[in-house]
């Protein structure tokens, strides 16, 4: 298991429907994220710098990197694209970030 975090960044004013899509996510959208690799999926947001923190554990990062090429992640992408800091392509604009510690 690979545990993955990393961050984003969210337009002002949008933490409300950003939390209120993600509360109604698509079932295909689940059903992707598992059938590549995605489990213990949180997204964390820091109010006062519109900072999302995302934290992943994935099976294989090669499996997890071929659901970009999904029909139902590109739509996500379009979908979210308008609450969100993203590149050419609607992906999400995204850091990754380095563990410095980690406690079972």
């Amino acid at each position: 298991m690979i545990r993955k975090a990393f961050r984003m960044e969210l337009c002002p004013g949008m933490a409300d429907e950003y939390r209120r899509r993600h509360e109604a996510l698509w079932p295909e959208m689940r059903d992707m994220i598992h059938a590549h690799g995605g489990r213990n999926y949180s997204i964390f947001l820091d109010p006062d710098t519109n900072v999302l923190y995302g934290y992943i554990e994935l099976e294989d990062e090669a499996k997890w990197a071929a659901s970009a090429d999904t029909a139902i992640c590109r739509k996500w992408w379009d979908y979210m694209a308008p609450l969100m800091a993203v590149n050419p392509d609607n992906s999400p604009v995204t850091h990754d970030l380095q563990s410095v510690f980690h406690l079972d």
